[in-house]
């Protein structure tokens, strides 16, 4: 029972696991060359995704949440536009690295139209991509390419923006209706709650969990302090 509630809980990498499988007995060559690719893109996350979490973590903890409101918030119009093209335009790393950045900005007022426009221009009209698209396919096409798809993208911020609001995206962490919660889709197993807190936190399976214990007022000081440095924003403290 208990691997399959596992299961149901992780139903990609579920997912994953069985094709894999099923690829090593069908075509056990394709399999390794498929592996070998993962395995890349995995070397490459353990290496990018540290830093992008320290990034937006200093830059939560540091930038004023009236400042990402004026600069890419629902009331900061076009300027707001502007300012997510040009972050966008200007960063570094592939686009899953884009993913946290975006949510911290949502977290702290970013407007869902600005979040597109971050995430689209990020993906397909970084500057240093433009400058090696002009060197293989000509500045003609580079140039061409930049004006349609950037009208595209802004169109695409302005009609998504109209059915999707703030409230409907997830949430940064459940909470419980008292106490401490962890949210499981979240958490990356870091243990720095654990560090923080160890009367109150623990791993399992490589997740965060919160034990039993009757959290008195004097733990509720390391609790929140658990809640803030937490890079994935899982855990949610109320009461």
């Amino acid at each position: 029972m208990k691997i399959l509630e596992k299961t149901k809980n992780n139903m990609v990498l579920s997912f994953v696991v069985l094709a894999y499988g099923i690829l090593f007995v069908t075509m056990p060559d394709k399999a390794m060359a498929a592996v070998g690719n993962s395995m890349y893109y995995v070397f490459e996350m353990l290496l990018i995704m540290p830093v992008v979490f320290i990034l937006t973590s200093v830059i939560e903890a540091w930038v004023p949440k009236e400042v990402i409101i004026n600069g890419f918030g629902e009331k900061a119009g076009f300027k707001g536009n502007v300012f997510a093209f040009l972050l966008g335009s200007f960063s570094a790393g592939p686009i899953y690295a884009a993913f946290p950045v975006c949510k911290m900005l949502l977290k702290k007022g970013a407007s869902i139209g600005n979040i597109i426009i971050v995430l689209s221009t990020w993906a397909v009209i970084k500057v240093p991509m433009l400058a090696n698209e002009a060197k293989f396919l000509g500045p003609k096409f580079m140039f061409l390419r930049w004006i349609l798809t950037s009208i595209s993208i802004f169109a695409m911020a302005f009609i998504i923006s109209r059915f999707v609001k703030t409230e409907d995206m997830p949430k940064e962490a459940e909470e419980a209706e008292e106490g401490v919660n962890v949210n499981q889709d979240y958490c990356i197993g870091c243990g720095v709650c654990v560090d923080i807190c160890p009367k109150v936190f623990y791993l399992e399976d490589k997740k965060a969990h919160v034990t039993d214990m009757v959290i008195v007022e004097p733990m509720k000081v390391k609790v929140r302090q658990a809640a803030k440095e937490c890079p994935a924003d899982a855990i949610g403290v109320s009461g």
